[in-house]
């Protein structure tokens, strides 16, 4: 068991990432939560996602950035070697060709910390996303 020295909450996992205390009520606060390397990865994966969605809401679900309309749309989250983009397993398989360079598991994106961030594609994920959401 690890227990972080901040918060003083026990994870199985040493050096878990989590949130001490509260939740971000706001994806400028989890941005701001986020180590000062990866900020400004978050704040272009944002602009991405709400420059191909911009009639989306922004929101935190599940501790997330989330976008929605009619539902969820798309979501991203930063783990300790990657960020997540949780697009749904119907995106992953309609993207399958554009995403065989990055490592895909039941409906999440990964991105390698180390590796260039594909904003187009991420924008264009969006868009497919919004549009499968609108349509149910």
């Amino acid at each position: 068991m690890w227990t972080c020295p901040n918060c003083g909450r026990e994870f199985k996992r040493t050096n878990q990432n989590h949130y001490c205390g509260k939740a971000p009520v706001s994806i400028d606060e989890y941005i701001s939560g986020q180590a000062k390397d990866i900020q400004p990865t978050l704040l272009s994966i944002r602009n991405a996602i709400h420059n191909a969605i911009p009639e989306a809401e922004e929101t935190i679900a599940w501790g997330m950035p989330t976008w929605k309309k009619n539902g969820n749309i798309i979501h991203f989250a930063v783990s300790k070697n990657h960020i997540g983009i949780y697009a749904g397993q119907e995106a992953v398989d309609y993207f399958k060709e554009k995403l065989k360079d990055f490592e895909t598991d039941k409906g999440t994106i990964r991105l390698m910390t180390n590796q260039e961030i594909p904003l187009a594609l991420i924008a264009e994920i969006a868009k497919w996303c919004y549009s499968a959401n609108q349509i149910d």
